[in-house]
């Protein structure tokens, strides 16, 4: 005789479950993001900040997949997405403008050994609250000049101690920290998107308003010289374009002028 067991799923897991399906329903978008290594202090401040533009969940990894199979349409294509450490956020604004609302509210934090650094890392010359000590052997270990000054270190020289793409070693992390020095992005990183009105999926969803308007500013000054050089008219050339001919204008009667003297002297 055979018996079968079913699985016991309590009442508080079916509401969490049912509680979920029904921020989908209510939601014009949903974003996964990945709150791996963010302190828990970090992830207070940030979904308070999100209040009013968005609902924050973590569940367990079973009870997503579960509320995920229950949803309609593209949607249910979440579920393949869903990973440990993530952060499931729910909103009325469209997956664009909340992931960039995302990045928006970040916050820097202390560097660990082994962390990745995504900028660069500088120590700015000028005095600081460090006696003479061990201290000295890490600044020269890390090639910083300094003298002392009143009983304290004072730094000589701006010094790039990690470049983007580098890790973090113990000697730069001890320093950081002493320096108060906080070059870690900590916040939710965008991971995958669903967008209601679309009812499709978006990868790659993180954007970051500052690296994107350097990046327009850059191409718009790229852009701007080679016109000028091709000589393009428009609103925003005109004046170089002016300013160039007046430069051509005043060479060209300098060489006239030295053609004439040339001339009368034959």
């Amino acid at each position: 005789m055979k018996h079968e067991f079913k699985t016991h799923v309590s009442e508080r897991k079916k509401k969490t479950v049912q509680e979920l399906v029904k921020l989908g329903k209510e939601s014009n978008s949903v974003i996964f993001a990945s709150i791996k290594n963010l302190p828990s202090k970090q992830y207070q401040q940030i979904a308070k900040k999100l209040r009013g533009n968005a609902v924050v969940k973590v569940p367990k990894k079973n009870i997503a997949l579960k509320a995920f199979e229950s949803s309609e349409k593209g949607m249910k294509e979440m579920k393949n997405y869903i990973k440990e450490d993530t952060a499931i956020i729910y909103s009325k604004l469209d997956a664009f403008k909340l992931s960039a609302l995302l990045s928006e509210n970040k916050s820097k934090t202390k560097a660990k050994v082994g962390q990745i650094v995504t900028e660069e890392v500088v120590i700015e010359p000028g005095p600081t609250e460090l006696v003479p000590g061990p201290v000295i052997s890490q600044l020269s270990g890390l090639g910083l000049k300094f003298a002392i000054a009143d009983g304290k270190i004072e730094l000589k020289e701006r010094k790039v101690i990690l470049k983007p793409g580098q890790a973090v070693t113990e000697a730069a992390a001890d320093i950081m920290s002493k320096l108060d020095i906080k070059p870690v992005s900590v916040g939710f990183e965008p991971l995958v998107a669903y967008e209601v009105a679309e009812d499709k999926i978006f990868e790659n969803i993180k954007i970051d308003k500052e690296k994107e308007l350097e990046g327009l500013k850059q191409a718009y000054s790229k852009t701007l010289a080679f016109a000028v050089k091709i000589a393009y008219p428009c609103k925003e050339t005109i004046s170089f374009l002016i300013g160039k001919a007046g430069l051509h204008e005043k060479a060209l009667s300098k060489l006239e002028k030295g053609d004439n003297v040339q001339g009368g002297n034959q």
